[in-house]
């Protein structure tokens, strides 16, 4: 590693004949705000106040944000390399040979929920954090590496197999590291004249610099954006994730990530940072839209159908959108009602275009309301 300027942190040589990076204190770092930035900011704040006003409008807010959460989860865990889709966690056969990977992005579902709730008895604070990470790990790839606890070691990042000494960063070893948590934790809490999204690009920089635990700190570090906004009063339910832009942009997260802690360059970081809440804001905001005129249209044709129980069929309908893939049986479990009735029903919603076959075996059929998961499944494919 090679500094060009100390302006983010400096070098640091340990007794082991290498060279770690601290970070210096967020606190005491002065921002050039320009009119783009300025710009991007308003227009942040904007999309933002749209976004949490439109999903405070919709029908079923539970249930969208619990798609989105899966959504967000499976994008996350993708970036580490997760080799599961949105339709491998949604999908009901068990035999599936991912479904090793889907445990992980369980977790993920888990922990933001986990995390969301605490927020209710706790401050945003390494605590929380530490407790969210537990649940992240339990019991998946990673389980051994101490869920749940900051690490007492030193770690590195690099290509497959790379050490110490090939490593293209190095971030505080334990002790420096405790005293960069700590800093972080009062900054993320002391008052500030600067916007609330400029901090949180700072604060996401600084978490994954600092690099605190042995594994998933990409993961909760994303986690962490999405808990400042919440705790911040910036939005209401966990629809806004940056995991999305952060994947479709890999390279340049990382180039502008090394740019920040090399060269000092915030500016750029901050600007790339912040047009993600943008982009990302518009695709919740369509994905909505989306999903309110979906359900709109096939109510309608439901309601207008003459040829089957409109009741059972609106049950099935409301079952589908908490659970987009559906067997026989769990209509059965639904409205206990006789295999020729339930297979009306199904064949009833293929007829409306509805459900779609997805195979057939001899034991069982599985159907999938097939536009619905596309729309949640944007951006999501391998």
């Amino acid at each position: 590693m090679k500094l060009e300027n100390n302006r983010a942190g400096i070098l640091k040589r340990m007794q082991s004949d290498y060279e770690c990076f601290i970070p210096h204190n967020l606190k005491d770092l002065k921002i050039n705000i320009d009119d783009d930035m300025n710009r991007l900011i308003n227009r942040a704040y904007l999309l933002l106040g749209r976004l949490d006003g439109m999903a405070i409008t919709l029908p079923d807010i539970d249930l969208f944000v619990s798609m989105y959460v899966q959504k967000e989860a499976v994008i996350s865990s993708q970036i580490e390399g997760t080799q599961a889709s949105l339709i491998d966690v949604l999908q009901k056969n068990r035999k599936n040979e991912k479904i090793k990977d889907t445990e992980e992005i369980v977790n993920y579902i888990k922990a933001t929920n986990y995390a969301f709730k605490r927020l209710n008895e706790l401050p945003l604070c390494m605590r929380l954090i530490k407790e969210t990470h537990a649940v992240l790990l339990s019991n998946v790839r990673g389980g051994k590496k101490m869920p749940g606890e900051f690490r007492k070691s030193q770690n590195w990042i690099g290509h497959a197999g790379s050490t110490l000494q090939n490593a293209s960063f190095i971030p505080p070893a334990p002790n420096d590291m405790d005293i960069c948590l700590s800093d972080l934790e009062k900054y993320i809490h002391e008052d500030s004249t600067i916007s609330n999204l400029i901090k949180i690009a700072l604060i996401h920089y600084q978490f994954e610099t600092i690099h605190p635990f042995l594994d998933g700190n990409g993961r909760m570090g994303r986690l962490l954006i999405i808990l400042f906004l919440k705790e911040q009063g910036l939005i209401e339910y966990p629809v806004l994730y940056l995991s999305y832009y952060f994947k479709k942009n890999r390279n340049k997260y990382y180039e502008l990530l090394n740019n920040v802690r090399f060269k000092g360059d915030f500016e750029e970081w901050i600007k790339f940072f912040i047009e993600g809440i943008c982009e990302i804001s518009e695709d919740a905001i369509m994905s909505i839209q989306k999903i309110v005129e979906l359900k709109k249209n096939d109510v309608e044709k439901i309601r207008s159908f003459s040829k089957g129980n409109i009741s059972n069929l609106l049950s099935v309908y409301d079952y589908l959108l908490k659970h987009p893939f559906l067997e026989a049986d769990d209509v059965k479990d639904l409205l206990d009602l006789s295999k020729p009735t339930i297979n009306k029903i199904l064949d009833n919603l293929m007829e409306l275009g509805i459900l779609e076959l997805v195979e057939e075996k001899k034991r069982y059929r599985q159907y999938v309301y097939q536009k619905y998961v596309d729309i949640l499944s944007e951006g999501t494919t391998l």
